[in-house]
């Protein structure tokens, strides 16, 4: 018996289905990209021909893997903030939990207050005794908050400059360039024996990295930026100077690695790939030590007494 057109259709339609049903269905696979050097190598290819990267393995790999969950356009600066905003919700919790909300009481400055108890339990940055025989302190105390306005004021800057700096250098750099002279500044900080916590350090490091890179071109734009960055460090000083509380070791220490690190660094995106390798090693290497940082907290608090 003939069958109409239309019932041929779906009877193709179910057999594909079927067919793909159990495993007999194959497709063409498809040629890609080398997440390293971007040539393009064969499908079934698990080494590139031009650059050597391992295609499934590789720190480059992992990097593209990821980048499918960040967004598009400064993933690293977003990273930063979502996690310092984590970990700021953390510790308000904390807070919350062992003295009720006493931050919501104490005037401007203090609403979302942290207590210094917890941002000491959490990783806050100690006098250098302290630091240097627990040195993940050093990095904890860059993505800790001590209230709302001081994490709000330190996201507001990032988010402002940032994404330009992200750009120019590339997110893997970018990223240990922000750990780096935060970590800079606490150093310099705990040597004259403070308690401090914040990016404001990594921050005023990245305004370092951009007086860097304009020192001694004469360009424009570049001036024009220069100018900028000057006008920056001299609101930070003011307000260090007339508001209490504020790090200044923590800054000038921040601005001073930030500047060295401009000075150190090409200031343009990796291109070649022996470029990019060092920068996921440095990006990814940075992750680790935070991801570390923060572990050596927790088992401090429920394991290490």
């Amino acid at each position: 018996m003939a069958l109409s057109p239309r019932a041929r259709w779906r009877l193709d339609q179910i057999g594909k289905k079927m067919s793909g049903l159990f495993g007999s269905r194959s497709e063409q696979p498809r040629p890609q990209l080398c997440p390293a050097c971007r040539t393009l190598v064969g499908a079934n290819a698990t080494k590139c021909h031009q650059c050597g990267a391992n295609l499934n393995f590789s720190l480059a790999a992992a990097s593209r893997s990821l980048s499918g969950l960040m967004p598009a356009t400064s993933p690293a600066t977003y990273a930063i903030l979502t996690v310092s905003c984590l970990i700021y919700f953390v510790t308000l919790l904390l807070t919350v939990r062992e003295s009720g909300f006493q931050g919501l009481s104490g005037g401007l400055f203090n609403i979302g207050g942290i207590s210094g108890e917890v941002l000491q339990r959490a990783g806050a940055s100690l006098p250098w005794p302290v630091n240097r025989m627990e040195p993940w302190r050093l990095v904890t105390a860059v993505f800790l908050h001590a209230g709302l306005l001081h994490i709000g004021f330190n996201m507001w800057v990032l988010m402002d400059i940032g994404p330009q700096i992200e750009e120019l250098y590339g997110s893997a750099r970018y990223l240990f360039m922000y750990v780096v002279a935060g970590v800079g500044g606490y150093v310099l900080s705990s040597l004259f024996g403070n308690f401090s916590v914040g990016g404001s350090g990594a921050i005023v490091g990245l305004i370092g990295v951009l007086l860097a890179v304009t020192t001694g071109r004469r360009s424009a734009g570049m001036q024009m930026v220069r100018k900028g960055i000057i006008r920056w460090l001299i609101y930070l000083a003011v307000w260090g100077l007339i508001v209490r509380g504020i790090d200044n070791y923590a800054h000038f220490g921040g601005l001073a690695t930030g500047f060295v690190l401009g000075k150190i660094m090409i200031d343009q995106p990796p291109l070649a790939p022996e470029e990019r390798t060092r920068a996921y090693a440095l990006g990814w290497g940075t992750a680790l030590i935070v991801v570390a940082s923060f572990g050596m907290v927790v088992f401090k608090i429920f394991g290490g007494g």
